[in-house]
């Protein structure tokens, strides 16, 4: 189930561990969007993702479409980058979210908060710069996270 919230997904309203999750893009760029409010309140997701993605090329690499990273930055408070944004900007008329992947990061979300007891909370994924619909992501959400409540956050 998703609840809708007034709010600062980076500041999470709710009692015991919790998860916040975002899309990345898979060629580097950090520096728009969510990611912004992320690095304001903790360095350390931000650097996991510029180190990760200049390792791609070594071997044992996951940095490509599809791959979670999971950034603890608080004692209760864990961040997800999500790499499900190909690109940046539309190309040909085609968004840069990618659902199927995005599908993916959060089975592994799933497999994660069941075995750790947290609660999920972000803002509208996919639907600012990487250009999704959010009948589309809400769909995948509600897919992947069926067994757990959802807090979806509205910045006001």
């Amino acid at each position: 189930m998703i609840h809708f919230l007034k709010g600062d997904a980076t500041d999470p309203q709710a009692k015991g561990k919790k998860l916040i999750v975002h899309i990345c893009n898979d060629v580097g760029g950090w520096g728009k969007g969510f990611v912004v409010a992320i690095s304001k309140r903790w360095a350390a997701p931000e650097e996991d993702f510029r180190e990760q993605f200049t390792n791609r090329k070594q071997p044992g690499s996951d940095f490509k479409l599809g791959a979670v990273r999971f950034v603890s930055v608080t004692p209760e408070i864990t961040v997800a980058n999500m790499i499900a944004q190909h690109g940046m900007g539309a190309r040909n008329g085609v968004p840069p979210i990618r659902y199927d992947a995005l599908e993916t990061c959060l089975g592994k979300v799933e497999t994660f908060c069941s075995a750790g007891g947290y609660s999920v909370h972000m803002p509208r994924i996919g639907c600012g710069l990487a250009g999704g619909k959010w009948e589309k992501v809400e769909a995948v959400v509600l897919n992947a996270l069926k067994e757990r409540d959802v807090f979806v956050y509205d910045f006001v």
